[in-house]
């Protein structure tokens, strides 16, 4: 196939359906989307050749991390050029806080230069992805909101818009009335904070996500998928685990989903077999995109 082709056929989600034998009559549908620390070996080993693979499976719209000034190592002209030769584009991107890590690219660290940046790639998120370990404590907690609402009146101005992505540890209570998840929540503008749910890290703290959507209507744009198997609790290609997806994405209205991405921190495969898997999955259940 000509590098022409593959450009435009990955533009439009094609490439990977082709590939595989898919119908082409299926994409006219949610592009699909994946977060790149899915394949962090493959990007540290060639960037470009790696998001290649990823639009050959059929991806379009990516959730980037780790940028710190540069992306991957890349100004943002050399990465937008790389996102243009690819037929990809990003979505959101993942920073952490700079409590523990005085870091470019951190909430407390060159934000601006951060959002800047961000928006000059057309990105339309940027998430607050992790806390540390030493960043838990109760002081810290109490910080969060403010700091997360000055981050938001930034990205803001620059049309893009913040959120906070969590694990299972925000589910434990920060005091006797609520988790630490209900306070960044209680304790932030909906318009300033968003959240961006991972499926997974909820269902394993034991939680249901409809329950969060009922009492926090419109606050989830951003969704992980991804699966957990049953017996150790381990990630799982989508479809190959126990999580409901149907029924949680039979309320996506409530949440106010904009964006998902298929994301699995580690795998017991080659990780593009994984991703494969989750793709087929994905394309065989049609209420994903309804």
């Amino acid at each position: 196939m000509l590098r022409k082709d593959f450009i435009q056929l990955s533009s439009f989600g094609l490439l990977g359906l082709f590939s595989c034998g898919i119908p082409l009559v299926k994409t006219n549908k949610k592009p699909l989307a994946i977060q790149l620390y899915t394949i962090r070996d493959a990007i540290s080993d060639d960037l470009e050749k790696a998001l290649e693979k990823l639009a050959a499976l059929g991806f379009q719209d990516l959730e980037i991390y780790g940028y710190n000034g540069t992306f991957f190592g890349k100004s943002r002209a050399e990465f937008q050029s790389i996102l243009k030769n690819t037929g990809l584009k990003v979505i959101s991107s993942h920073h952490t806080t700079g409590i523990l890590h005085h870091e470019k690219g951190t909430l407390l660290h060159n934000w601006e230069k951060s959002v800047e940046d961000l928006q000059f790639i057309g990105s339309k998120y940027i998430v607050c992805s992790y806390l540390f370990d030493e960043e838990r404590t109760i002081e810290n907690y109490k910080k969060l909101p403010e700091l997360f609402e000055k981050c938001g009146e930034t990205t803001k101005k620059s049309g893009i818009k913040f959120a906070y992505h969590n694990h299972d540890f925000e589910f434990e209570k920060f005091d006797e009335n609520q988790s630490v998840y209900d306070f960044i929540l209680n304790q932030t503008s909906s318009d300033l904070v968003k959240m961006e749910l991972d499926l997974y890290w909820i269902s394993k703290a034991g939680l249901d996500p409809l329950l969060y959507f009922e009492k926090y209507p419109n606050r989830f744009p951003l969704w992980h998928v991804k699966d957990m198997k049953k017996d150790t609790k381990d990630f799982a290609e989508i479809g190959n685990g126990i999580i409901d997806f149907k029924r949680i994405f039979e309320a996506r209205e409530k949440a106010g989903l904009k964006h998902w991405f298929v994301e699995q921190d580690s795998s017991d495969k080659d990780i593009f077999e994984s991703i494969k898997m989750s793709r087929d999955y994905i394309h065989n259940h049609n209420f994903f995109f309804k």
